[in-house]
């Protein structure tokens, strides 16, 4: 399997790009090469500084960079060397079978969207962003892709969803369920209420691969057996952007309430590895990035903030979609399924 890596993406790069390339290689044999891309000479020097010197990692020249403040759209027409987009071109013409990058979103949506187009039967794709809670993971999709979403998008996103769920997760039948402001049917907006319908069609035509659980609140994101929590982009971004934020306060203010004594000083210390076990489990870094399922090429999408360990992690999320053949068995799903059509009003 190889692996193209946008070297130039985030906000700490290229090192930490380099230092996950490094450690992921030292550790994956599986992976025939990580292609990195960006301006060779500064990719070379980086290499030296931080040890990477594995064979398997090689060097594409591009001389542009998109920044994590441009307009996704318009900074992959205007900027055709950029290193997100040379990236995707290596996947276009098969030199690569994954993307990485933990650089501007909405340029690696446009690319990935653009450059590879989609699977066959995916009407749109999607951000599956994993949230850690008390069974497991669960995936927010759409986490940002597809702001504008229609219910046929968020069918096929149930779908894709529970067949990374399935297949990545080993989740034997996914549970699936719609964002909304109550669990009750008659909640939620015509939107989610057409989602709903759609959703239920095919469970009742015994075609759905999952349990639907329903209308779920935000508290079932970490508090309920739920594998794919379904939403449009807008929605799911700013509920992923939330609770980034609320654990970022959250750990933030413990840490001033314990030093404000010794005693509690004291109590910290002794608990130390109980802290650091939550932190560990809530950490964006411990899962790597989101994938963009229902491209034609694996797509993984990493934090902006990413360290080296975050990026090692994408890159092994990207292997391990390959290796399961993720998106083959997405296709096959959509082909065995007769797509309901959304309700005429």
């Amino acid at each position: 399997m190889n692996i193209a890596l946008d070297a130039m993406g985030g906000d700490h790069a290229p090192l930490v790009n380099l230092e996950g390339a490094r450690d992921i290689l030292a550790e994956n044999s599986e992976i025939t090469s990580i292609i990195l891309t960006g301006p060779v000479d500064q990719l070379k020097k980086a290499a030296l500084q931080c040890g990477l010197s594995d064979p398997r990692a090689r060097f594409v020249e591009a001389s542009e960079i998109v920044g994590m403040e441009e307009s996704g759209a318009k900074s992959l027409r205007r900027k055709k060397n950029s290193s997100i987009a040379i990236a995707a071109d290596l996947v276009k013409k098969g030199e690569a079978q994954a993307l990485v990058s933990a650089g501007n979103t909405g340029a690696a949506v446009a690319a990935a969207t653009v450059k590879l187009r989609l699977l066959k039967g995916v009407p749109r794709a999607g951000i599956a962003s994993p949230m850690p809670n008390e069974f497991g993971v669960c995936n927010l999709l759409d986490a940002g892709a597809n702001p504008e979403a229609k219910p046929a998008h968020l069918l096929a996103y149930a779908i894709m969803g529970s067949v990374y769920a399935r297949e990545v997760l080993k989740v034997a039948k996914p549970k699936v369920g719609i964002m909304s402001n109550g669990e009750e049917e008659e909640k939620g907006t015509a939107f989610t209420q057409e989602t709903m319908a759609l959703l239920k069609q095919l469970v009742d035509q015994g075609q759905a691969p999952f349990t639907l659980l329903g209308n779920v609140e935000g508290h079932d994101l970490f508090q309920t057996e739920l594998d794919v929590c379904l939403c449009d982009g807008f929605t799911g971004n700013i509920v992923l952007k939330s609770c980034e934020a609320t654990a970022k306060a959250m750990s933030k203010w413990l840490k001033e309430a314990f030093k404000k004594n010794p005693v509690r000083i004291a109590g910290a210390l002794l608990g130390k590895g109980a802290f650091q076990a939550v932190k560990d489990r809530t950490n964006y870094e411990s899962y790597g990035g989101s994938p963009l399922l229902g491209v034609n090429g694996v797509v993984i999408i990493a934090h902006g903030g990413s360290s080296s360990l975050a990026i090692k992690n994408a890159l092994k999320m990207a292997a391990q979609a390959l290796k399961h053949e993720v998106n083959p068995k997405i296709e096959e799903s959509l082909a065995q399924i007769s797509l309901p059509t959304e309700p005429q009003a």
